[in-house]
């Protein structure tokens, strides 16, 4: 098919931003989404003449977590442990209150401790739902599982995030 690349450009790639911060929360390593957003590009340009659903996104997120999925797979057959990231701080807040900014910095560090915290099926539909805005139907198709799964899945997964942010949530004197 003579269209099919520029079709490839049209239809996926506007979702490359939002496959490497899926990729970026399952492999909790900058250096890792950008490979693994790289073979999941790759893949899905190999196989989009197959390619025959309505929306994209969903399948693209599938293949980034397939390459996830395979890669963790193959480190640990190797026994390969990740070394953790040396910047992983979030972006700097600009305002006028240095103890706010402060404040607010240290909270979306911990938000994303907690996020990252998460055993991976509930982090994935977390990241899906709340940062990509991607419908329930959309997710069941990027995880492979019903409907069902993916609410059940999604109230345990804000559960858990709840639960970690109130017990490790400063202790005010009353």
């Amino acid at each position: 098919m003579d269209d099919s690349p520029r079709s490839f450009e049209a239809l996926a790639l506007p979702h490359m931003d939002a496959a490497y911060n899926f990729a970026r929360w399952l492999t909790r390593s900058p250096a890792d989404a950008d490979d693994i957003v790289q073979e999941a590009m790759l893949r899905a340009f190999r196989g989009f003449d197959g390619f025959r659903g309505e929306d994209v996104r969903p399948w693209l997120m599938a293949i980034v977590r397939n390459c996830w999925r395979s890669r963790a797979a193959a480190d640990q057959r190797r026994g390969h442990v990740p070394l953790p990231e040396e910047d992983d701080r979030p972006p700097a807040f600009d305002g006028p209150d240095p103890e706010a900014v402060a404040v607010r910095a240290s909270e979306s560090r911990r938000l994303e401790a907690a996020i990252a915290a998460l055993p991976g099926a509930f982090r994935e539909v977390l990241i899906l739902r709340e940062m990509e805005d991607m419908s329930y139907q959309q997710i069941a198709e990027t995880v492979h599982a019903p409907i069902g799964t993916v609410m059940s899945r999604l109230a345990r997964a804000r559960a858990l995030l709840r639960d970690q942010w109130l017990a490790e949530a400063p202790h005010v004197v009353r």
